[in-house]
């Protein structure tokens, strides 16, 4: 998406368009574009300011992705219970145990009454509320089935909530390997090492090849340790840099990631079920092909697949069909181009897509699984090879006396 600016809360007093005194909190990037938005809205403001963080107490939680999912899933449910809109808002909001997300959904209820629609409300919250989420409810108030729209957000929501953690599951298991051999290889260092180390002084012998390397590590942790947590450090903080404002640095290591034996499989097969569920989703709720997929290019996860995806944008564009576009990209197998073909054929691409999102969802739930499983017995090799190495290296001069005598 476009650049997202932070929105500040400001709470406000001020009188509506009758004159009654009126106050509540406004979200906006700035106290100017607040007041502007109110005014514009037909509020009179007399007082407004940022609202304060607490210092002490119980402090908000952020909202997350997952928030607005079940929000989505609420809203939904509510309104295909018949519940006016205002009214489930109101109903929704003050039953969300996070204040942040109370506030939120409190805000949006105060546009609606205001006259806005709910989509120009979502639309001054896009830290939360996403182009693809805007866009779907504008076409469900434009076309008279909000509910049914929000109902399929709602699914689509859960369906990519679920998709993250399997990825974030599959991820964790690596990084853990990594974080825990590091620790536990340092500790030995630092604290077990030194002890053999002065005793072997005393022996007064020749010590083997291994020890000595272990011993010269264990003295180099000693002394430098500080360079070695300084480089972790500054790695970290390079790292993030460059992901957070690199467009090249992302994509060279989003097509890294993509090349990664199984995490690579795993992160290509997610890409593939996030493109299909995005656009199942915006073509059953009537959207232009041309206009879902710059929504989708956003939706995949990957540069690599979102630019392919903007690519076949600007084929289609020039009327190219779907299945011939995505054959250009080299990115999509097959199978996926046939269902495609197939769903443009018979006019039930959405239906198509959604298929192949199940399956792909399907496939990426497995492949997570025998990850976990093969991970497992890798942990234990891996923490095995660095003590064990550690300990033999420890007990191999106490090893060559015992044999010498």
């Amino acid at each position: 998406m476009a650049d997202q600016v932070e929105q500040i809360e400001f709470l406000w007093e001020g009188k509506d368009r009758t004159g009654k005194a009126t106050k509540g909190v406004f979200s906006a990037k700035s106290e100017t574009v607040a007041k502007a938005e109110l005014r514009r809205q037909g509020y009179r403001i007399t007082k407004i300011k940022q609202k304060p963080k607490p210092l002490f107490g119980k402090r908000a939680k952020a909202i997350t992705s997952g928030d607005i999912a079940i929000f989505s899933r609420q809203l939904a449910t509510m309104l295909k219970a018949g519940v006016p809109l205002v009214q489930s808002f109101d109903i929704v909001g003050k039953g969300n145990e996070n204040p942040s997300m109370q506030e939120l959904l409190l805000g949006i209820k105060a546009d609606i009454e205001s006259g806005d629609r709910l989509a120009e409300a979502l639309n001054r919250r896009p830290l939360y509320f996403d182009e693809l989420f805007c866009n779907l409810v504008e076409a469900g108030e434009h076309a008279g089935v909000l509910e049914t729209l929000l109902d399929k957000i709602a699914t689509y929501k859960e369906k990519t909530e679920s998709m993250k953690k399997k990825i974030k599951k599959a991820l964790t298991y690596p990084i853990a390997v990594i974080v825990v051999a590091f620790i536990v290889t340092a500790i030995l260092l630092i604290f077990v090492v030194p002890v053999f180390a002065d005793l072997f002084k005393s022996f007064g012998a020749d010590l083997p090849a291994f020890t000595k390397l272990v011993v010269a590590m264990s003295e180099w942790m000693q002394a430098y340790w500080y360079y070695l947590i300084g480089g972790i450090v500054g790695t970290v903080y390079v790292f993030t840099y460059f992901k957070k404002r690199s467009r090249a640095f992302n994509h060279f290591l989003d097509r890294a990631l993509l090349k990664i034996p199984v995490v690579g499989l795993i992160l290509n097969k997610s890409a593939i079920a996030r493109f299909a569920r995005t656009l199942s989703t915006m073509s059953a709720a009537g959207v232009p092909l041309v206009d879902a997929l710059e929504s989708v290019a956003g939706a995949c996860g990957n540069i690599v697949y979102g630019e392919a995806v903007m690519k076949m944008r600007e084929d289609i564009a020039t009327g190219q069909r779907l299945q011939f576009a995505m054959s250009q990209s080299n990115l999509f197998p097959h199978m996926v181009q046939q269902m495609v073909a197939i769903g443009e054929e018979s006019g039930s691409i959405d239906a198509m897509l959604a298929k192949v999102a199940d399956f792909y969802e399907e496939e990426v739930d497995n492949l997570v699984d025998n990850l976990s499983s093969l991970m497992e017995p890798i942990i234990m090799v891996v923490l095995g090879t660095l003590v064990g190495g550690l300990v033999v290296a420890m007990y191999l001069p106490i090893f060559k006396m015992g044999s010498a005598i």
